[in-house]
């Protein structure tokens, strides 16, 4: 099974070349969504977390995101240890993930911070998706609650997009449009499955 990893820094269009991916026959494993699973009420993440951040977790017993960004954000030793703790929640998830896809020929893992934590040693192919920063931050300013002070604390968290294009195998421009994302996507796929 090849195994390719999808990442680019955030508003980049990531999540919609996933979803092409997938539209393409790929099976797709989105992290930020195994991490969103893991945050909901009585699972192992929100369980573990409520450990060590009491005040960012919901009545439910879920976390509260916006409290949860609001208190590590800006903060290296925080941010560390909510890493420690999701981390290998979300390896646990990849592998049922692995097991349940063994006979796929490929498969895409969406991982925003694919570099930032090592995990290019664990992919066949890297694909960094990218677009002018005028059009990043347009989309990522029109997210809610979305602030320019929270983008640019998310960036500066992030390896700059510029250097993970020099470790790529494939770049998939988004500044187009999504029909010119398919086209190039669907080249990726054929260059990777032949």
């Amino acid at each position: 099974m090849l195994k390719i990893g999808l990442t680019g820094s955030i508003g980049m269009g990531k999540t919609a070349t996933g979803k092409i991916f997938s539209e393409l026959g790929l099976p797709l494993y989105d992290a930020d969504a195994a991490v969103h699973k893991l945050y909901g009420a009585g699972q192992k993440g929100s369980e573990k977390i409520k450990e060590k951040f009491p005040n960012s977790i919901n009545p439910d017993g879920s976390v509260n995101r916006k409290s949860l960004s609001t208190e590590v954000l800006g903060d290296p030793e925080k941010i560390k240890s909510l890493e420690n703790i999701i981390h290998p929640l979300v390896g646990e998830d990849r592998k049922v993930f692995f097991d349940e896809n063994a006979k796929a020929k490929a498969v895409v893992l969406d991982i925003p911070l694919l570099f930032e934590t090592g995990g290019e040693k664990f992919v066949d192919y890297i694909v960094v998706v990218d677009a002018p920063r005028e059009i990043q931050e347009e989309r990522v300013l029109s997210r809610p609650n979305m602030t320019k002070e929270k983008f640019e604390k998310i960036i500066t968290q992030q390896i700059p997009n510029h250097e993970k294009k020099k470790k790529a195998d494939f770049i998939v421009d988004t500044s187009i449009s999504i029909e010119d994302a398919r086209n190039q996507v669907a080249n990726i796929v054929k260059k990777i499955i032949e």
